[in-house]
């Protein structure tokens, strides 16, 4: 182990206990002190690897003195493993806090690599890898979920997003109201396990495959969706002024949906054209 004090950001498997690097074996077995998400969801893996260093919890409800307390750990000369439930720390997890604090008292900070459900997904996805953007978990309310949904609508690149299993159905369905029912969709599903489900559907299909078996309202998920892509995608002149006329009266929506109607068009492609370019005063 380096004698450098040291703040280890350590990965750990999604639920294959075999992707354990060995290089996270050695670190986790070596410091003074292992900074736990939950400890008890922690507690197995170090059992399995017959690892005794000490735990501690640090996660999203931790104060002040939980960071104070790690860091003076590193003040004596220590070092520190950061773990999360699984996966790599700080993607949608815990730890930022404690990271930008050792940092900034000038300690040393390395990153031991190993899985991560958002490259896991994204190499099985099918979907284009060169560009990607991580969105963490959506809205929990649907008002909110639904225009952070709309603001995406138009992104070129692939983006990924976590979802908690009782919220996928209503996700995915938002996804194909917004973004359009075409629009591709990969659910990665309990990754490594022994459930492991990877499935690319138009939106509108994928509604209703995970509607039809609630084993897939399940375990831990993750949404990849195909960026926008501009295809034939230009509004009839007419479409335009008939909505704009429209929006005038109604409200965004509703302006959309009937226009949608009369001009034989997509409403989605309306309304996120109403969201883009304001109505002329």
């Amino acid at each position: 182990m380096d004698p450098v004090p040291t703040l280890f950001i350590v990965a750990t498997p999604l639920g294959n206990l075999a992707d354990m690097v060995p290089r996270g074996l050695e670190v986790l077995q070596t410091v003074d002190t292992i900074a736990a998400e939950d400890t008890r969801r922690s507690a197995p893996l170090l059992a399995h690897f017959q690892i005794t260093t000490p735990m501690r919890a640090y996660h999203d409800h931790s104060g002040e003195r939980d960071t104070q307390r790690l860091l003076q750990v590193l003040r004596d000369g220590g070092s520190v493993a950061l773990i999360s439930d699984a996966g790599t720390p700080l993607i949608s997890d815990p730890g930022y806090r404690l990271v930008d604090a050792a940092l900034s008292e000038g300690f040393r900070v390395s990153p031991i690599p190993g899985p991560s459900a958002v490259i896991a997904a994204l190499s099985v996805a099918g979907l284009p890898s060169d560009r990607f953007v991580f969105e963490g978990f959506l809205p929990s309310k649907v008002q909110a979920r639904q225009k952070q949904l709309l603001t995406l609508a138009r992104e070129p690149r692939t983006m990924i997003f976590y979802e908690a299993p009782h919220r996928l159905l209503d996700s995915v369905a938002d996804i194909a109201e917004c973004m359009g029912g075409e629009r591709v969709v990969v659910l990665a599903r309990e990754l490594t396990k022994l459930y492991e489900t990877v499935v690319r559907l138009p939106a509108g299909e994928l509604v209703d495959w995970i509607a039809a078996d609630r084993n897939q309202q399940r375990g831990e998920c993750v949404l990849l969706v195909a960026g926008y892509r501009a295809v034939d995608d230009e509004l009839p002149a007419e479409a335009i002024y008939i909505f704009d006329t429209l929006r005038e009266e109604l409200p965004l929506k509703q302006a959309a949906s009937l226009a949608a109607k009369l001009m034989g068009v997509k409403k989605n492609r309306l309304y996120q054209y109403g969201l883009d370019v304001p109505l002329k005063k």
